[in-house]
């Protein structure tokens, strides 16, 4: 349920990081997250350019239960943010680790990446 290949904050979002190679990491929010929010009908993200710094809201999810703040796992600048989202938010639910991907950052540390939780103690935050 938590892919192996992505590391996570305690906020329930993800992050994938391809490498050096593209500079930029995609961030998206986990199974469980989608599932707390259920249903999500709005989604808003930072815009192309912006500077996040990291556990800072940055975006917003809307659901049919709630609004829930969206938080920059890392500092640096937004270079891509997933417009299929705004036609068609219910892809964080249906796909939250593949099409519902909310935005993709450069970080301006990559040290920043080494503070992020694998999928095993992701998952152990769930369950304590």
């Amino acid at each position: 349920m938590y892919p192996d290949d992505l590391s996570y904050t305690t906020e329930h979002e993800w992050l994938r990081d391809p490498g050096e190679a593209t500079g930029s990491v995609r961030v998206g929010i986990t199974h469980y997250a989608q599932d707390a929010l259920g249903d999500i009908v709005y989604v808003s993200l930072p815009e192309v350019g912006a500077s996040v710094e990291a556990g800072t809201p940055c975006g917003e999810l809307e659901s049919t239960k709630s609004v829930s703040d969206v938080y920059a796992p890392v500092s640096g600048e937004i270079v891509a943010v997933n417009e299929a989202l705004d036609a068609t938010p219910e892809l964080v639910n249906d796909d939250p680790y593949g099409g519902g991907w909310l935005f993709e950052v450069v970080p301006s540390s990559r040290t920043e990446l080494d503070d992020l939780l694998d999928a095993a103690a992701y998952q152990a935050t769930l369950e304590a």
